[in-house]
């Protein structure tokens, strides 16, 4: 029997688009035949997972979980191509399996290289589904926040099943105060992120990012040159509008959902007084499932959510 050398799996592994496993079991099979292990493959359906590597994914699943401390989270987002496949409970319990092992491994390249709890390589259980299911697949991302004291808090809208829906926010806050308070209040903060009409774009004005800024700032100057204005009074004018836009586009400036007459900001500072510690927004994340890749709102019943939690406070 010829040698399986890693060289023969990768090789195997890129023609057929298969599991690192499923391509060294084929060689060992086939005496190390590339061309009979292709064959043995697909009588086996891995190798339909190549076939549909060039079909959009966009549908799918963000799937999120915390800690059991309470002090991390993440997110990651399971592409299919239709909606169908997030009812399936093979593809529901991938995405969770993959949030897990996300937990540990932050870096998307060394998830899909990573093994989940069951000792599954994600990327080869990825691949596998591809071809028991029938649909281009893909991890799309993944985003994790921890706090050294405090809580990370997450809210799934939409929910499809256990921990999986089609939009996920986290939201960490730093502090020594009660941690179910802490919980409560970074879950509505989070429901805001994902309910918000105007989603935001960072926490802080400092943090938005300068391309967004100086793109903004260009847009409102050509508005006001076109609306008659001389270059250097339009510029003036601009300023002002940067600041009303940057307070609608930052967390902490944005009207909170549940109150508009109270900003996240001071929502934040009325926490503090009430747990007796000063409490920081450390961060935030919001996947909603494809965007960017031209798909709707992630639903339209958050209002009902809003209203139901409001009348527990």
């Amino acid at each position: 029997m010829a040698e399986v050398t890693a060289a023969l799996v990768k090789d195997l592994r890129e023609k057929s688009g298969a599991g690192m496993m499923d391509c060294k079991k084929a060689l060992q099979e086939n005496a190390g035949d590339v061309t009979a292990a292709m064959d043995w493959l697909r009588t086996k359906g891995l190798s339909k997972a190549a076939k549909k590597s060039d079909r959009a994914a966009a549908e799918g699943l963000v799937a999120g979980l915390v800690s059991a401390d309470g002090k991390s989270g993440v997110l990651i987002e399971l592409n299919a191509e239709t909606d169908f496949v997030a009812k399936n409970d093979k593809f529901q319990q991938a995405a969770r399996h993959i949030a897990a092992t996300a937990l540990e491994h932050e870096i998307l390249e060394t998830i899909a290289q990573a093994k989940t709890a069951n000792g599954e390589v994600v990327g080869d259980m990825i691949t596998g589904l591809i071809a028991t299911i029938g649909e281009n697949m893909r991890l799309r991302r993944t985003s994790r926040l921890s706090v050294g004291q405090g809580v990370v808090a997450l809210y799934l809208h939409n929910v499809q099943g256990e921990g999986v829906a089609r939009l996920g926010v986290l939201v960490a806050l730093e502090s020594a105060g009660d941690q179910q308070v802490l919980k409560d209040v970074g879950r509505r903060i989070a429901m805001h992120v994902a309910g918000t009409p105007t989603p935001p774009l960072a926490l802080a004005s400092d943090e938005l990012d300068p391309a967004v800024v100086a793109k903004e700032r260009e847009i409102q100057t050509q508005t006001a040159i076109e609306s008659g204005k001389p270059r250097e009074i339009a510029e003036k004018m601009v300023e002002g509008r940067i600041r009303k836009w940057q307070e609608e586009v930052v967390l902490l400036k944005q009207p909170f959902v549940m109150n508009p007459d109270q900003t996240i900001e001071q929502l934040v500072a009325e926490t503090a007084k009430q747990v007796g510690s000063p409490v920081t927004v450390t961060g935030f994340v919001r996947f909603a499932l494809g965007e960017g890749v031209d798909k709707g709102p992630a639903g339209p019943d958050f209002a009902t959510e809003v209203a139901q939690l409001s009348g527990q406070s």
